[in-house]
């Protein structure tokens, strides 16, 4: 019945406006109906936006212009989109410092060649699993629920990237180059106990930042839940400033620039060394070591390849009459210079 309306009332429209322009304009007057019909039955959404073709093009490029990472400390580390080529980006590993010499006599002064190497590295590929939209479904919402989709794997794009990227930042094992330090607190007391993290281990951190001489300004703190909570509890200056944090100033603390993030990389001790576990690896609550990392933004970098929508429209699919959406993603995160990278580890009880 609403068809038969609807075809009555375009018919209607049609006739009486094609008439009116046939007058005042001249011109046949089959024409400017047909016309006006096939803009009628063009297939609509319910707020009257053209729903018979998903344009992909232009729900990827939507996504794309807000793909901005809610990890704020995520956006302290320069991008390198432009490099990446087919989701591949090249790298300079630049050859050796030159060597200074002081109070030289000796000339001619040697010539040293410097090999500098090209570093391919490819992105990483995150996929979302494709959701389901029925005919159905579409039929009956009131609100735009491919618009909804869309958001919702944004998000979780974001968030897993986010967490691979704090994965990358963390060193593997304890090295000159790469310190990690142990906590040194008093116990949590909790069922697997770990010492707390306390504002001494963070100044033993700095300290060996500063014998490798990475710069001062810019060092960031990524803390992880528990040591978020374990200053909280130990330190009153930190627990005073804390609330900057939630009103959107980062608060700074023995030159590191202190951010929180909940999905942090877990080490335990493999071989008889602490190792940095594999992103996504299975909890082990009874071994496994929260840590919190500390790095120069400036020595890692960022960067995103192809965003591509896959979508199959409901028309194409006779059994289910169902739309299918999903998306792929090459994004990477990684340190271009290890030296200077670090990382707080709770110390098991």
């Amino acid at each position: 019945m609403r068809s038969i309306i609807s075809l009555v009332i375009a018919l209607l429209f049609a006739f009486f406006v094609g008439g009116v322009t046939g007058i005042i304009t001249g011109l046949p007057l089959i024409p400017i109906i047909g016309t006006l019909l096939l803009g009628s039955f063009i297939p609509r959404s319910k707020t009257g936006v053209l729903m018979d073709t998903v344009m992909v093009e232009i729900w990827t490029g939507e996504m794309l212009n807000h793909f901005r990472s809610d990890s704020s400390w995520i956006n302290e580390i320069p991008s390198r989109d432009e490099l990446v080529n087919n989701n591949v980006i090249h790298l300079v590993d630049v050859g050796a410092d030159p060597e200074v010499l002081i109070n030289n006599t000796t000339y001619p002064i040697a010539v040293v060649s410097r090999e500098d190497e090209d570093v391919a590295i490819s992105l990483d590929k995150f996929d979302t699993k494709n959701t389901v939209i029925t005919d159905d479904e579409l039929y009956a919402i009131s609100y735009d629920k491919m618009a909804n989709i869309i958001t919702q794997h944004k998000e979780v794009l974001e968030e897993k990237t986010a967490d691979k990227a704090a994965h990358a930042l963390a060193p593997s094992v304890d090295s000159a180059e790469t310190p990690i330090i142990l906590t040194s607190g008093t116990s949590n007391g909790e069922t697997y106990a770990r010492k707390r993290l306390i504002p001494q281990d963070i100044i033993r951190l700095k300290k060996k930042l500063d014998d490798l001489k990475v710069p001062k300004k810019g060092r960031i703190l990524l803390l992880c839940n528990e040591h978020v909570q374990d200053l909280l509890m130990v330190d009153e200056t930190f627990e005073k400033q804390y609330k900057n944090i939630s009103e959107g100033t980062v608060l700074n603390m023995y030159g590191f620039r202190i951010y929180e993030y909940p999905t942090m990389p877990v080490y335990k001790v493999i071989s008889g060394v602490l190792t940095k576990k594999a992103f996504g690896a299975a909890a082990d609550p009874a071994n496994d070591q929260a840590a919190s990392i500390a790095f120069y933004p400036q020595r890692a970098f960022k960067a995103k390849g192809d965003l591509k929508m896959y979508y199959s429209e409901a028309s194409g699919d006779p059994e289910y009459r169902r739309n299918l959406v999903g998306f792929r993603l090459y994004d990477i995160c990684l340190p271009k210079k290890w030296t200077g990278f670090g990382a707080l580890v709770s110390e098991k009880v």
